[in-house]
């Protein structure tokens, strides 16, 4: 595993071995979507990862296995409308449209909107669900008119 650091950002290279071996695990897990994880630290000596951060290696072992590009970062607990409006894809003027129609709470820090981070990514998970449950709406239609090969 080679790391490039700048800074305080860093690239991993994650080999083609240890791609293989996080498939490994994944299916030796077989989907759970919790498990302990224990790390050696010496010679008899071993330190078991909380939980919230055994999930977060579990599933970067997850997606490593996929074949994917992961990129780790922290979210500020608040965000500004235009850094909302970027991590949902739309454009600012769209996002204060949902804003005013109260779809999305916000609030104001002086004469500035701002929202809070859960809230838009709860907001960008239900996004994602509606797309997805339209996919799969699609894929149905297309086998019943036997447009799928």
């Amino acid at each position: 595993m080679d790391t490039l650091q700048r800074d305080d950002r860093a690239t991993v290279s994650v080999s083609p071995r240890e791609i293989e071996q996080a498939r490994n695990v994944r299916e030796w897990l077989g989907g759970k979507e919790s498990a302990a994880v224990t790390v050696e630290t010496g010679p008899n000596r071993h330190l078991t990862m909380p939980p919230e951060l055994a999930d977060l290696v579990l599933q970067l072992v997850d997606l490593v296995g996929r074949g994917c590009t992961v990129t780790i970062g922290s979210i500020p607990n608040e965000v500004t409308t235009t850094v909302a409006a970027g991590m949902l894809g739309m454009s600012r003027p769209s996002l204060m449209k949902l804003v005013r129609e109260g779809k999305i709470p916000a609030h104001k820090v002086g004469s500035h909107t701002r929202l809070y981070s859960k809230d838009v990514l709860a907001v960008r998970r239900a996004q994602l669900e509606s797309q997805s449950k339209a996919f799969d709406e699609l894929r149905a239609l297309e086998e019943e008119l036997g447009l799928r090969d």
